[in-house]
């Protein structure tokens, strides 16, 4: 009788363990720590919302891969130091999941819409953060989150227990303020303080679009992609001459960077 191949996932796991072997495994594998392995899990999921992003869903199976096998390799060296292993990762989640939806698990009713619904699962987070004693409102808001998304939850965590202004009218104030004082600070010249008030400045910003209901990592990776998009269009137009950007001027490329945009609408 043929033995059945192993389960995916359970092969992968496997992969794992021969390549932190320290004796039979890859030198670069065994090496390797939480720390360093850390940005990797970033990039990989920077690269899981880039193929979403392009409509690539070949491309996103092979990125969601590349995540999965960083889940199992902090498992892994979880393992090795005996802190906890692949199942109590997987049984977290899972008793997370079933904790924070009492709507399907339980005998809780389910809320008249998302929006309601996902007030409740806020409300059950706040109460797992007083369990663990978490006794700050901002205690466990990511540290390593891209500075944008880590602003709008900063501000929304802070929102729950009234710190926000009434309406984006107050935010558009602000931002009004800020502006000001990164003028005032430009005609210092002091980089530091010109550092600051950018920073202020764009913290606002993340704060008008969560008061929007716009992800601003969203909307700032949209935007990104759309002057790729345009400046494509002026590389491409000039390309008919024979010509590259730095045989151009400001002039001409501001009037074909607006062709792009006219040529976006149709």
């Amino acid at each position: 009788m043929t033995d059945m191949p192993p389960a995916p996932l359970d092969r992968l796991r496997a992969i794992m363990v021969r390549l932190r072997d320290p004796v039979t495994g890859c030198p670069w594998d065994v090496e390797q720590t939480f720390q360093t392995i850390a940005p990797y899990t970033l990039e990989e999921a920077y690269e899981v919302a880039d193929a979403i992003e392009r409509g690539d869903f070949d491309e996103l199976k092979s990125e969601l891969g590349d995540l999965l096998f960083q889940v199992v390799f902090h498992a892994r060296m979880a393992e090795e130091a005996e802190l906890f292993d692949f199942d109590a990762v997987a049984g977290a989640i899972a008793d997370k999941l079933e904790r924070r939806h009492p709507h399907v698990f339980g005998d809780e009713a389910a809320k008249a819409d998302a929006v309601s619904q996902k007030a409740r699962w806020e409300d059950i987070k706040a109460a797992e953060r007083s369990a663990k004693a978490q006794h700050g409102v901002l205690d466990d808001v990511p540290v390593g989150l891209p500075a944008l998304a880590r602003a709008a939850k900063l501000t929304k965590r802070a929102a729950r227990v009234g710190f926000d202004w009434p309406s984006t009218s107050e935010v558009f104030a602000k931002l009004d303020e800020e502006v000001a004082e990164l003028k005032v600070e430009i005609a210092t010249g002091s980089s530091e303080r010109m550092k600051d008030e950018v920073g202020d400045l764009l913290f606002v910003v993340a704060n008008l679009a969560r008061k929007l209901g716009v992800e601003p990592e969203d909307a700032l990776r949209g935007s990104n992609a759309k002057f790729v998009r345009r400046f494509a269009f002026i590389e491409a137009e000039l390309a008919k001459d024979g010509r590259t950007p730095d045989q151009s001027d400001l002039t001409e490329m501001d009037a074909l960077w607006n062709g792009a945009k006219v040529a976006e609408r149709g």
